[in-house]
């Protein structure tokens, strides 16, 4: 059984304004499918204009934060999941904190005065989907929070750590501090390839703290991305997974463990030296809603076994199922309770 706080996520919690588009919006604003950037100038009118031209939906989100809500929806088990972040005071910000505690999550939000709660366009065309995030107070988080007694005692509390690599954008001071604190006390930390835009132009950051990583996840655009900008000369993700597995290591008491989806291609699992891969549930076309959350929904899965000690496969196969369910619904949101066994 999963303890109350044995799972620990940081990030940028984020109001996902989700709807359906078309292809002129995209090219309107320079978007590609299945890509996740942040905002720039000329993105910014396009939250109002998806609210007024699209009937769009509200759902709390952000990578980290969706990944820690679908592993305590797994779990059922009422705080054993605790998630860190920033948030603005104002009405964004007092939903986020409703829907979190209704979800179970012992949310920690630091409360940022002079920012509004970050936002994050959701736009699908065809099932798949393109993320345009404005951080706005989420990129406001301080490691002075963290190290506050009553957020420190959640990292001293956790023995697994979640961290999307979105977060290294915002805060790699308080990164650094759990990734030590975890190899330290014999503790497992995790993170997230999460976008191309992290391999390439968040290359350092990344590389400071991947010798921490006992489980690195990624997709296949962000591990080719990763290879190309290591100069790798290869686009095998297998081969990919493979030296991301062997990348050094500040604490060898246990070896790194690669993990990369590859949408409806089979997962791929790099452990010592020796790769696995896993067939996805096959979905009928007609049944996928949208793509949104898919990867951080897997992680979330995966999670929620890993914590309870659990072998690889069923870490996988939890993942593949949550996976499975996000999809066939909008955003990243889940049924009452899972049907996993």
């Amino acid at each position: 059984m999963a303890q109350e706080g044995i799972l620990l996520g940081m990030g940028n919690p984020l109001l996902d304004i989700s709807s359906v588009v078309d292809d002129d919006f995209l090219n309107k604003y320079d978007i590609k499918l299945n890509n996740a950037i942040l905002a720039e100038e000329k993105h910014l009118p396009l939250y109002d204009e998806m609210a007024s031209k699209y009937n769009v939906e509200y759902i709390a989100g952000g990578a980290t934060q969706n990944s820690i809500r679908v592993a305590q929806w797994m779990l059922q088990i009422p705080g054993a999941t605790s998630y860190i972040g920033c948030i603005g005071k104002d009405k964004f910000g007092e939903e986020m904190k409703k829907n979190s505690k209704l979800a179970g999550v012992n949310v920690h939000y630091y409360e940022d005065e002079s920012a509004s709660t970050g936002t994050c366009a959701v736009c699908v065309v065809g099932g798949e989907r393109s993320l345009v995030a404005n951080l706005s107070a989420a990129n406001c988080y301080k490691s002075e929070h963290l190290k506050k007694p009553e957020n420190w005692a959640l990292v001293e509390k956790a023995k697994y750590f979640y961290i999307a690599g979105f977060f290294l954008t915002v805060s790699p001071d308080s990164i650094q501090l759990v990734a030590e604190h975890a190899a330290a006390n014999n503790k497992v930390f995790m993170m997230n390839l999460s976008a191309p835009f992290i391999c390439e132009f968040f290359k350092d950051a990344l590389e400071k703290v991947l010798p921490y990583m006992d489980y690195i996840f990624g997709n296949e655009t962000e591990a080719r991305t990763f290879s190309k900008v290591q100069g790798w000369e290869t686009d095998d993700v297998e081969e990919i997974a493979l030296k991301l597995s062997q990348w050094p290591k500040a604490s060898e008491i246990r070896k790194r463990t690669a993990v990369i989806t590859q949408g409806a291609d089979p997962v791929v699992v790099a452990q010592d030296g020796k790769l696995k891969k896993f067939p996805v549930i096959v979905l009928p076309k007609d049944k996928l809603v949208d793509t949104n959350g898919a990867g951080d929904a897997f992680v979330g899965g995966f999670l929620s076994q890993l914590v309870q000690e659990k072998p690889i496969e069923e870490c996988v196969r939890a993942g593949c199922y949550t996976s499975h369910v996000i999809i066939q619904r909008s955003g990243c949101t889940y049924p009452e309770k899972p049907e996993f066994n």
